[in-house]
């Protein structure tokens, strides 16, 4: 049997009222008298009666709904992301509807289209690494739909950002590994496009540069799905290996694909940090677990979260319109496990690739 929410017209049937006045009761209207809105309360109760928030949006323009994108609800980033936009939507009365790319523009828009058919009263939304076209986008925000960026965002939309400075983290992270004798480090990126990827890649460069080290673009590795897919790193850290000199680093610029190199290093049976020292991004509190536990650099996701919404409700609740924008950018935190302990002199003999 298909459900059917009770409505207005069930409690007026059922107490012979109006359904004006039933609903005028619920409003707490002084048109209706106590005996009555206790009444009405009562019985709504019972029902457990909710008003329709497709009604109310049409009739107050106003849905209290917050729509999310990311591309992945399951990455511990992301997920910390969203508990931080729920601590502050809901006290505010906002419900928070998510919809997840999987690193797809196809999947972005269509969750786009949905959200916005569902009169969503703001977006926050981070890109997915397939997305150069920003089309839809721009259309919804020039037709005044609130948008926030965080994490992944479009550099030339007037409109709030919150960012983590993945140049300051990334550069810091690939200091340590110098200053633990690796000196051929390589760096596997997400899509080259992203604005994530050139900060990262960016701090990767300066520390080098810092170290007295060269540049080889040979070791510059991009995955266009961010990991999202292990054969794609899979791919990209065995051409990484046929490298001359071979890089006794890997530098991971994601969460997938910090992951997924270690699993493919496992794969290979490299020997991690002994044969290869690991570090990358992560938020997953399983990192530490691991063996060896992993360096990662961990990113302040919740209180990303916690930003990007408030700066939604700004937009959103402000009574004229916000023409000043700001970017903050957040700091995040190397914490240095055993997968990047120092270099000993010593030969390897590495193990032939499967």
């Amino acid at each position: 049997m298909k459900y059917s929410a009770p409505t207005i017209k069930d409690i007026a049937r059922a107490l012979n009222l109006s359904t004006s006045t039933v609903s005028r009761a619920l409003r707490d209207s002084y048109e209706i008298n106590p005996a009555t809105k206790k009444l009405v309360l009562e019985y709504a109760a019972k029902l457990n009666y909710h008003p329709n928030p497709i009604a109310l949006s049409l009739r107050e323009r106003r849905s209290l709904s917050l729509g999310v994108v990311v591309c992945e609800v399951a990455n511990s980033f992301f997920s910390q992301v969203i508990n931080g936009v729920e601590s502050i939507a809901y006290e505010k009365g906002y419900q928070v509807i998510i919809s997840q790319s999987r690193e797809s523009s196809v999947k972005e828009w269509r969750g786009l289209q949905y959200l916005a058919s569902r009169s969503v009263d703001g977006l926050l939304m981070s890109l997915s690494t397939e997305t150069t076209d920003l089309s839809m986008i721009r259309q919804l925000h020039a037709q005044g739909l609130p948008i926030v960026f965080f994490d992944r965002v479009a550099e030339d939309i007037p409109t709030h950002k919150v960012t983590v400075d993945g140049f300051q983290a990334s550069y810091k992270a690939v200091s340590h590994l110098i200053e633990n004798g690796y000196r051929r480090i390589a760096i596997l990126a997400n899509a080259a496009f992203l604005s994530i990827t050139k900060e990262r890649l960016a701090g990767y460069q300066k520390a080098l540069a810092e170290h007295g080290l060269p540049l080889r673009e040979s070791y510059i590795r991009y995955c266009d799905h961010g990991g999202m897919y292990y054969d794609e790193v899979e791919s990209a850290l065995r051409s990484l290996l046929a490298e001359t000199p071979r890089p006794d680093a890997i530098f991971a610029a994601s969460d997938k694909l910090t992951t997924n190199s270690l699993r493919v290093l496992r794969l290979l049976q490299i020997k991690i940090p002994d044969q290869m020292a690991l570090a990358g991004f992560s938020n997953s509190e399983l990192t530490e677990l691991l063996d060896p536990p992993l360096t990662v650099i961990k990113q302040p996701a919740f209180e990303m979260g916690r930003i990007a919404t408030e700066l939604l409700l700004q937009l959103i609740e402000s009574k004229r319109p916000v023409k000043e924008f700001e970017t903050r950018k957040l700091q995040a935190e190397v914490l240095v496990r055993a997968s990047t302990l120092p270099r000993k002199k010593r030969i390897v003999q590495y193990p032939t690739s499967r």
